[in-house]
């Protein structure tokens, strides 16, 4: 039989224990109807340390919050007379001061010979912050889906406008993934930032960064924009950038663009696009969605308006933007965008040929991966795969293959391990991943294209590869 002394001990290491873990404990004599709280339950919930009468246990149940009371009472009561255990998560009211607090308790029920219960005894676990966590996780997910939902409306919206006024499904593809890469380039950006906002002159480099390098200029104040306003900015920037390359100043080698901006007295900011050096230009005598965009949506969703003059020197734009459009610096701000590696255009260059290429394809989306590999194939190549995990994209390397189209993220697996197995046997290969430069595989010397991309751009960039053997 154990001491005193030795029954102190247990009885403090168990109280050191509890007070590590954060738990406080509590005893509940049932024949004598005394409840024992201990110093840390005290402070957990509120409820005055020391031996106090049971009240048949009322004196525990008393403080639940009323919505949780019944529930809390219940399960607790069921799992003691069918298990001799329990464990409840509630929210309490202190009676200290009258603030709400989450709990969870636990514990067991000791019972005589006969089965009659005589006490229980549990602990008291302080679970505001798991709780406070668990909500953030939920407005998170809710704002995630809310967002998601938005991108395939205005995706949904941008095809349907797009397809209504082009005459060719060439003509539609080339137009709508342009645009559609212009919205990932902002909401690339806006998720590097936690979605607080997006800085001009990241948008303007996304868009003229990769297009007739040393005719383009882009200068202005550090201004960030709102998710609405970025994104129709990206979208004007694409559309003035298309035209410009078609039609206007980089549709010539002497030709030059320059977009500049700044900050307005009412908050807001004012940004011109000017065009020189080019071929004459007039307005266009179709009004696309290209032009309504501008005109039109431009100017809404900056909370201003848009104006485009067709002048003999060149197309001038005018975007004038309300002060709701700004936001302040936010607290992460990523890296100006990288200059895109590959910048192809299929219907300039003429179409790819890979005749006779074994290229194998690592992509973890089967709808891409299929996409891929009717291009490719298309382009004449013999497709490896496609591979859709890490370990299947493993068991392929023993195939003979002289290029590669590698996912940078095989279902939360990087595709690193595939990667150099391919660069040890001077196997050529390209990223084609939504991770953009900085989420690619470091270490190789590799051409990255971003998704959303154009299957064709693929190929191209496959054949260069190919040709620089």
């Amino acid at each position: 039989m154990a001491t005193r002394a030795e029954q102190n001990l247990d009885r403090e290491r168990l109280e050191l224990a509890l007070e590590s873990a954060r738990l406080g404990d509590y005893e509940w004599d049932m024949v004598r109807d005394v409840v024992r709280i201990s110093p840390r339950m005290s402070e957990i919930t509120g409820l005055p340390a020391g031996e106090w009468p049971a009240e048949k246990g009322e004196l525990l149940y008393r403080g639940v919050h009323p919505d949780d009371r019944a529930r809390t009472q219940s399960a607790m009561e069921k799992s003691m007379r069918e298990e001799g255990r329990f464990e409840v998560e509630y929210r309490r009211i202190r009676p200290d001061d009258g603030r709400t607090v989450w709990v969870r308790t636990s514990g067991i029920l000791a019972c005589d010979e006969d089965g009659r219960p005589i006490s229980a005894c549990g602990i008291v676990q302080d679970i505001a912050d798991e709780r406070a966590e668990d909500d953030r996780h939920r407005a998170l997910m809710a704002e995630l889906d809310h967002r998601v939902k938005n991108v395939l409306a205005a995706v949904q919206a941008l095809a349907v406008q797009t397809a209504k006024r082009t005459t060719s499904l060439d003509s539609f593809l080339s137009t709508f993934s342009g645009r559609l890469k212009a919205m990932a380039s902002s909401n690339e950006l806006l998720t590097a930032a936690r979605w607080r906002g997006a800085a001009i002159a990241h948008l303007a480099a996304a868009e003229l960064g990769g297009i007739a390098p040393g005719q383009t200029r882009w200068d202005g104040p550090e201004l960030f924009l709102t998710p609405r306003a970025a994104n129709a900015l990206s979208l004007a920037l694409h559309e003035l950038a298309t035209n410009a390359v078609k039609y206007g100043a980089l549709a010539s080698e002497n030709g030059r663009v320059e977009v500049r901006w700044h900050r307005i007295a009412d908050g807001g900011f004012e940004l011109f696009w000017t065009e020189t050096g080019g071929p004459p230009v007039s307005p266009p005598t179709h009004k696309g969605f290209g032009a309504t965009l501008l005109g039109q949506v431009t100017g809404r969703e900056l909370n201003g308006e848009a104006t485009i003059e067709y002048g003999r020197g060149g197309v001038r734009a005018h975007l004038r933007a309300g002060p709701a459009a700004v936001v302040s610096r936010p607290e992460t701000v990523p890296e100006a965008p990288a200059l895109r590696k590959i910048e192809v255009s299929p219907a300039a260059e003429g179409p790819t040929d890979l005749k006779g290429a074994r290229v194998l394809i690592v992509e973890d989306a089967v709808l891409l991966a299929l996409e891929l590999e009717t291009g490719l194939s298309d382009a004449g190549a013999q497709v490896v795969g496609p591979a859709y995990e890490l370990a299947e994209a493993m068991s392929l390397l023993g195939s003979p293959i002289d290029a590669a189209v590698l996912d940078a993220n095989l279902n939360g697996l990087a595709v690193t391990p595939v990667a150099e197995a391919l660069a040890a046997r001077n196997v050529p290969f390209v990223f084609a991943t939504g991770y953009g430069d900085a989420g690619a595989p470091l270490g190789f010397d590799a051409p990255i294209i971003r998704k959303p991309y154009d299957v064709t751009q693929v190929a191209a960039a496959v054949a260069g590869l190919l040709a620089d053997r």
